[in-house]
Order: structure tokens, then C-alpha cells, then sequence
């Protein structure tokens, strides 16, 4: 009587564990899931190397900081702003937003700002993109501090944050900028030459 009972609860088990849906057996981590819809961190400084076309010493220090600060962006944007200020600043910049889910589209953006900020420059921006659910989510106005508090061997980098999304631009360029100035950034589907 014993052996029967013991082979009747081993084929219970086996139909049991058999019906159970492969996904309840093994949920996916949640970790898993944020790696396939964000980038690591290799992959983002390769990505930002290429398009800068140089390896700044810089640029691997402020991508080290801004994945310690934000974790794994699920995008990113590649492009090119001008921007200068005399206490007053203004920038306007293009790019293309690419997520890891596939969506790309064409950004455009704009900001003021005011501060002890002097000087004018071109930069080259790589812009980190978190929580970004989809492209069209991106087309509104991002408060952030710019200034020298994120600056490493000629790139510098800030964030802008509004609500869950967080973008956090690098930029590489030319020119003479100094200071520390409060503004935003107003990111549109077309381009515009006024900054509010």
C-alpha cells in the first residue's frame, strides 16, 4: 500500500508541474526585463564614443557617473546645439532619439536660461534618456541646472528632469562658456526659433 501511495503522489507531481504554465514556474526578474529595455553601460560609452569620435578621458568618467546616478537609460538622443549667454542664455539644438524598444524619431530643442553664465559654444550632445516610455512622451518642457558642477576633462554633463523621465545631455564642444545658470529645456516635433 505504501508503494502505490508514494508512485500516486509522483504522478500527481508530474501532471501537476506538467499543467503549470512555463511563465508561473519562472516569472522573469524584473532586473531581466529592465536589461532587454535599457542599454548597459559598455554599449552607451562605445555609442557615445563613436559619435563624438574620440575617447575624451572625460566622457568615460560622466557615463560611469550618470549610470551610478540614473541606472541603465532606456535611450538616447545624438546631436548638435549652439548656445550662448551673457546672463542670459539661450540654446538651441536637433537630434535623433533612438529607444531601446525601436522607436526613433527627430527631436528638436530650445530653452533660456539665466545666471552667472558668459560666453557662446557648438557642442556635440549625447543625451541619456530614462523612463522614456514612448518618443511622443519627450515633446515638453524639462527644468535642469547647467554649469560647471558636472564637468571632467572637457565634457560636461547635467539633468533635466520632469515627472518619472530624466534626460541627462553630455556635450563636447568648441567655444568659451563659464558659469552656472537655472533654466529648461523645451524639446518639440518641429523646429522653432523661440526658446519659451
Amino acid at each position: 500500500m505504501k508503494g502505490l501511495t508514494v508512485r500516486a503522489a509522483a504522478i500527481l507531481s508530474i501532471l501537476v508541474f506538467s499543467l503549470v504554465p512555463a511563465w508561473a514556474a519562472s516569472p522573469p526578474t524584473s532586473s531581466t526585463s529592465q536589461q532587454d529595455d535599457t542599454y548597459d553601460q559598455d554599449t552607451i560609452l562605445k555609442d557615445a564614443s563613436d559619435f563624438f569620435g574620440n575617447t575624451a578621458e572625460g566622457l568615460g568618467k560622466l557615463v560611469a557617473k550618470a549610470f551610478k546616478d540614473q541606472g541603465r537609460p532606456n535611450g538616447y538622443i545624438k546631436g548638435e546645439e549652439a548656445s550662448g549667454a551673457i546672463g542670459v542664455g539661450l540654446r538651441y539644438g536637433n537630434g535623433i532619439l533612438t529607444l531601446k524598444n525601436g522607436g526613433t524619431r527627430q527631436v528638436f530643442w530650445t530653452g533660456p536660461s539665466i545666471g552667472f553664465d558668459f560666453g557662446g559654444n557648438a557642442s556635440k550632445v549625447f543625451v541619456l534618456v530614462y523612463h522614456l516610455s514612448s518618443v511622443d512622451k519627450i515633446f515638453q518642457r524639462f527644468p535642469g541646472v547647467d554649469g560647471s558642477l558636472y564637468f571632467v576633462g572637457g565634457a560636461g554633463i547635467n539633468y533635466q528632469r520632469k515627472d518619472d523621465i530624466v534626460l541627462a545631455p553630455i556635450r563636447l564642444g568648441v567655444g568659451l562658456r563659464e558659469g552656472a545658470s537655472v533654466g529648461y529645456m523645451h524639446y518639440t516635433q518641429e523646429k522653432t526659433w523661440n526658446p519659451f
